[in-house]
């Protein structure tokens, strides 16, 4: 879709802003544009079917409702409009509210600064545009726990890795390991077909030990790339909390005669609230036995630093979600230089997850992140496909 395509909603109290947004928009192609000098106005011109705004540039400081409030209204709406954050408040305030509109669900894209420059606006239409489209999206079929069982005891599942690269060299030093399931009839499945209702059944520690072993048979065939290649496993809350399973863990590392200093196993930040002693207790046991320990998605959940350092993580995985745009957000930029700092301060490794552009690699760099992984790099794929492709990864680095 061009821009000319787009409905374009400006929500600006001052008159000269107001205006100069608008010829920004035009000067990148926008014909379509709504104005409004409030909340209210903004609400009418939302309501209207005939407008079907698809990006607004809200102001929070707004006469009578306030932009917050608007944006609260806007997130009830059946089809709300992608949204733009237009204000010269402090950052700090900023990223506030850019965490409120999330948590409402609201396709957010970022902050500009007034007065606004037409790159920068680009760069966020830009991302409005990437964003999937309702119903664009292949749902994951409906399959019964019956099904998923049979799956697991025919061997069906296997690890897709997904490469993490050193942002200072250019060099692959790690992989992501995802579990894929190569069904008899609908292909290739992503754990959105079969996650939850092994956790629902709490029978999720079968496929976690399964994904795991296989890891490991496969990891030799690995190192033939880097001998120093950095190889992590998604474990769930449930398995990390079961005596048994880790006592497997370990039993099968030490079987296979791995160095455990490469083998990461990778919790979700959420799990990494998880206050359960059985939890805590294999987490350190883990570590002990030589085992690295990943935080995903770090930056989605509520934990506090004090929740995380409870955890002897070694690795910190910066969530997609604190990377997207912050090229644009000011206040994000700040957030995640924030969390690399930490990493930097606690002597551990810091990961940014969702780099999907080569701004987000560049600016990456710039803060001192170590590595980065996304479709930027690479998507998961199988062992064989991962083979040729780091050859062809080399050649470059």
């Amino acid at each position: 879709m061009q821009v000319s395509d787009l409905k374009f909603l400006v929500v600006e109290d001052n008159d000269f802003q107001r205006h100069w947004l608008k010829v920004m928009l035009s000067n990148v192609g926008a014909t379509k544009i709504y104005q409004a000098a409030d909340g209210h106005e903004a609400l009418k011109i939302l309501k209207d079917a005939d407008s079907a705004i698809d990006i607004s540039f809200i102001d929070l400081n707004l006469p009578g409702m306030d932009g917050m409030e608007l944006i609260r209204h806007m997130s009830k709406q059946e089809r709300s409009p992608s949204i733009v954050l237009a204000s010269a408040l402090a950052p700090s305030l900023i990223f506030s509210v850019e965490t409120m509109s999330k948590a409402y669900g609201v396709n957010l894209l970022g902050s500009i600064e007034k007065p606004a420059a037409p790159d920068t606006i680009l760069n966020l239409i830009n991302l409005h545009q990437s964003l999937p489209k309702a119903g664009s999206e292949r749902e994951p079929p409906c399959i019964s726990l019956d099904d998923i069982r049979r799956g697991i005891s025919k061997d069906e599942f296997e690890p897709f890795f997904q490469p993490k690269v050193e942002l200072a060299s250019g060099k692959v030093k790690g992989l992501e390991a995802f579990a894929r399931w190569r069904h008899l009839e609908h292909g290739i499945l992503s754990p959105a077909s079969f996650l939850s209702p092994l956790q629902r059944s709490k029978e999720i520690n079968q496929l976690d030990l399964l994904i795991f072993k296989k890891v490991l048979d496969i990891y030799p065939n690995l190192q033939k790339h880097d001998q120093e290649m950095l190889v992590s496993v998604n474990i769930s809350a449930i398995s990390c909390a079961d005596l048994k399973f880790v006592e497997d863990v370990i039993a099968y590392a030490n079987q296979r005669q791995v160095d455990l200093k490469n083998i990461s196993i990778e919790i979700s930040e959420s799990a990494a609230v998880e206050n359960a002693p059985n939890f805590l207790e294999n987490l350190v046991r883990l570590r002990m036995n030589g085992f690295g320990i990943s935080i995903d998605e770090y930056g989605t959940a509520h934990s506090s630093v004090q929740h995380l350092l409870r955890i002897p993580f070694s690795e910190l995985k910066i969530d997609r979600s604190m990377i997207r745009g912050m090229s644009d957000s000011p206040s994000l930029e700040i957030a995640l230089g924030l969390s690399i700092e930490l990493c930097r301060r606690l002597n551990c490794h810091s990961v940014a997850v969702g780099v999907e552009t080569k701004n987000d690699w560049d600016l990456l760099q710039e803060l001192g992140c170590n590595d980065a992984q996304g479709y930027y790099i690479a998507h998961p794929m199988d062992e064989k496909v991962l083979s040729v492709w780091m050859k062809e990864w080399a050649q470059f680095f």
